[in-house]
């Protein structure tokens, strides 16, 4: 009969040792972090929830904590050929399809559980766009109580000052992490999904649109126009940005990103203050499009790289540069049609977008100034008109 094979080997005990120090030396020179070590931790394993700030989130827990840890991470990172076999060889995370529930990736948990091992995901499954904790899967409060492991709470405080998603550049600037509770598993037991929720969006819920400090660096608004595309003086539109300004290519409309994270405009009263709430009011200006009406003409055309992903394998280069088109309804790649109606939408990193249809799943990656939001947020509209949810708000972040 042949033995099960286990998830947790020696090997993870002997890189987590090897690679810790070296890296923890990068990511405080990098990042300017401050990490507080979690001294309660014990020879026990944990499941530890993090909200998600930066791309280097993953190494500030690992600061915090003295054992090996098993990150559920999104199926991204298992698709780049040999690489990602060297990664699951070196770490193996715990993969985890974005676009639904995945079961397999709940069963793996269970299976690290069982074997004494530290599983540490984000409940958001995205970084911040704008400063403020997004939306978090209720699935995750089940999955906690389900393991049986004490849960550690790790909060990021300041890590949007001083890299926010849409930008390639860190600013200067404080950032701290930390285990801010750790909740038994009798008291998780003792608790209902709802008050597991509850008290994890509590703990973990960050708002940096407000005055901080000073985040500083020279490009301080490069690449803002990831997140933005609805103009305040002429409605849908796109940007472009350079040094700490931002400007739209149809009215010339000029904001400056301040170190404060500030937004103001130049030389006119801008009325959002924050990235957040520029980023509010976009949601509030799509959530009042009616999409139907929008199926004649592209919204948007542009060019992008086109990839048919082979799930834990690799990417398939389909086309270098392929015309991508935008409606009311569907996404266009070419001469081939995704209709909302019929695939799945998410957005990865900066700007990537992944279409998955049926079986098949797609990726497109474009420019540097690319903006990937609207198509998922596009999509959520259409898809709470279709449902009878006009008044929706979730566009997909």
């Amino acid at each position: 009969m042949k033995k099960a094979t286990t998830w947790r080997r020696f090997r993870h005990r002997v890189v987590f040792g090897l690679l810790r120090y070296p890296l923890t030396a990068y990511t405080v020179l990098r990042y300017g972090v401050k990490v507080d070590r979690f001294r309660q931790q014990g020879k026990r394993p944990y499941l530890i929830v993090m909200n998600h700030q930066t791309a280097w989130d993953q190494f500030f827990v690992c600061m915090a904590f003295r054992n090996p840890i098993y990150f559920v991470a999104s199926e991204d990172i298992f698709s780049l050929g040999w690489i990602s076999s060297l990664i699951r060889w070196l770490v193996a995370p715990i993969p985890i399809k974005k676009q639904t529930t995945d079961l397999q990736a709940v069963k793996n948990c269970i299976k690290v559980a069982r074997e004494g091992g530290t599983i540490c995901l984000a409940p958001e499954g995205h970084r911040t766009f704008h400063g403020r904790t997004v939306y978090m899967k209720p699935a995750i409060a089940s999955l906690a109580r389900k393991l049986g492991l004490p849960l550690a709470i790790f909060r990021i405080e300041g890590g949007y000052g001083v890299h926010p998603r849409w930008s390639d550049v860190i600013r200067r600037g404080h950032m701290h992490g930390y285990v801010s509770r750790v909740v038994e598993p009798e008291e998780l037991k003792a608790m209902t999904d709802d008050q597991v929720m509850a008290l994890i969006e509590k703990e973990l819920w960050q708002d940096e649109a407000r005055v901080t400090g000073e985040f500083r660096h020279k490009k301080n608004a490069e690449f803002l126009e990831r997140v933005f595309y609805v103009c305040p003086k002429c409605g849908l539109s796109t940007f472009e940005s350079h040094g700490d300004l931002i400007s739209c290519t149809k009215c010339g409309m000029t904001v400056r990103h301040k170190p404060t994270k500030e937004l103001e405009g130049v030389g006119f009263y801008f009325p959002h203050r924050f990235v957040a709430d520029w980023y509010d009011w976009q949601n509030d200006y799509v959530n009042h499009l009616d999409t139907s009406a929008m199926t004649e003409a592209p919204l948007w055309t542009e060019t992008a790289r086109f990839s048919r992903v082979h799930a834990a394998k690799r990417k398939e280069l389909l086309k270098k540069e392929a015309t991508l088109c935008l409606y009311g309804d569907r996404i266009t790649v070419d001469d081939r049609v995704f209709r909302f109606d019929e695939i799945g939408v998410t957005l990865l990193g900066k700007n990537k977008l992944n279409l998955y249809e049926g079986k098949e799943f797609y990726q497109l990656k474009s420019c540097k100034r690319f903006n990937a939001l609207k198509y998922l947020n596009f999509y959520h509209r259409y898809k709470n008109l279709k449902t009878g949810e006009e008044h929706g708000q979730f566009l997909g972040l």
